[in-house]
């Protein structure tokens, strides 16, 4: 874990909600994708964690959804303001633990560790396929951004207002080696019903601290409590029990 002082490179909205942030500062802390990031926003107390898009030497990217006061606060910053920011949290992904074919689905901003990931999978010669669900057209973000990366990409839309009609569990049928995937709690549960391939899941808990002395964001696996946070985000899917 690292603290700095970042600024603000690009602010930029992708649609109503979801808006794309680059942090520019030192970087150097964020090595896996699948890490996250916790941001100290103006006159609030508790710092609010956000998965890292994209890295390089001397910034990160982030993809937010406005859902609340510290989302609003962050939309509203313009290029130039400077944010404390603890970087390097979290265990990340393994990259070998979906095999050389692997699925990406993402659920809504869930997509946005998986776009980084896609990125050091195909530079190590694998072939990921992504599957990002949404519940309409004007909810689409980022299908241009990985398919510029060469990976072949799915889009489902829950109203089949554009792509495929329906959830993103609908796109699974093809063959693979394993998954990754990121997105609501629901999704993920149903994409382990969908396959018995090898997968890794990005959980989502609220947070205290972000770095394991809470204990705030727990959750049950097979080999006991594990803190978001700290042993994760990223868990095997298989060690997971599911509680909705």
């Amino acid at each position: 874990m690292q603290q700095g002082i970042f600024t603000v490179a690009e602010n930029r909205p992708l649609n109503d909600k979801v808006s794309r942030l680059v942090l520019r500062g030192d970087a150097s802390a964020v090595k896996r994708p699948g890490q996250f990031v916790q941001l100290r926003l103006p006159d609030l107390y508790l710092r609010r964690p956000f998965s890292v898009c994209d890295r390089d030497a001397d910034s990160f990217t982030i993809l937010f959804e406005m859902v609340g006061k510290g989302t609003e606060k962050l939309r509203a910053m313009k290029t130039g303001d400077e944010l404390d920011v603890l970087t390097g949290l979290g265990n990340g992904f393994d990259l070998n633990a979906g095999g050389d074919m692997p699925l990406l689905i993402g659920g809504g901003t869930g997509l946005s560790p998986l776009y980084w990931l896609a990125k050091e999978l195909m530079k190590r010669q694998k072939q990921p396929i992504a599957l990002l669900g949404f519940n309409t057209v004007s909810d689409v973000f980022y299908e241009d951004a990985f398919r510029t990366l060469g990976v072949e990409t799915v889009v489902s839309t829950v109203d089949g207002s554009y792509g495929m009609k329906g959830f993103v569990t609908e796109a699974m049928n093809r063959e693979h080696s394993g998954f990754y995937a990121c997105g609501p709690e629901a999704m993920m549960k149903a994409v382990c019903a969908c396959t018995d391939k090898p997968g890794q899941l990005s959980l989502d808990k609220r947070m205290g601290c972000g770095f394991g002395a809470c204990m705030g964001c727990t959750v049950k696996t097979n080999n006991g409590l594990k803190r978001i946070c700290k042993d994760g985000p990223v868990l095997s899917s298989g060690e997971v029990i599911w509680e909705i």
